[in-house]
């Protein structure tokens, strides 16, 4: 059974796609979910990591065992390690943090969730991104999963993207918005 969608074009996605299917064989998806949220976590979290993973001077083998060495102090194996392993051995370490957000976005289609991006200038608690959550289910109709990041440049509030509905409540576009109204003063 293929699970490509539209939305799943390109290697990140093959790659995604197949993932799925084994996890879904082994009936280990929300496993390997949260094993990619983790990655996903670390990834935006650790410039060093971004960098190891794209390094083109890092050798496959070395970079293989950098990879799977921060997999093991991370928590992740099973299933997720071992396809992290393969991506690396076939020089696909770069797209690693693609392949993972197609897979979570492959299963939240599935089961009928809408994913939200959201940038705050802090980060949210627990507490915050379940009203999050819940205030978006009721302006989208469907269940929300929330892809969390930080952004300080907003100095305050947050951005909200879902699909191509942008909610902007930011300080910062706040000011740039009060920046061109004082322009036209004067």
């Amino acid at each position: 059974m293929s699970t490509s969608s539209a939305s799943q074009t390109g290697v990140a996605g093959r790659y995604a796609s197949a993932l799925f299917e084994l996890a879904d064989e082994a009936k280990a998806l929300d496993q390997v979910a949260q094993d990619l949220a983790t990655f996903i976590k670390l990834l935006g979290d650790s410039p060093d990591l971004r960098r190891l993973l794209a390094s083109p001077v890092i050798g496959r083998a070395q970079q293989g065992k950098a990879l799977l060495a921060v997999l093991d102090a991370a928590g992740i194996s099973g299933i997720t390690r071992k396809f992290a392993g393969a991506v690396a051995a076939n020089g696909r370490s770069r797209d690693l943090g693609a392949m993972a957000r197609a897979f979570l976005a492959e299963l939240a289609r599935r089961r009928g969730e809408v994913t939200a991006a959201v940038a705050s200038a802090q980060p949210l608690t627990e507490a915050q991104l379940a009203k999050l959550a819940e205030v978006l289910r009721g302006v989208l109709g469907s269940k929300v999963a929330i892809d969390a990041s930080v952004d300080p440049e907003l100095l305050g509030g947050l951005v909200v993207r879902v699909g191509s509905r942008l909610f902007d409540s930011s300080v910062r576009s706040k000011l740039q918005r009060l920046q061109l109204a004082m322009k036209g003063v004067g």
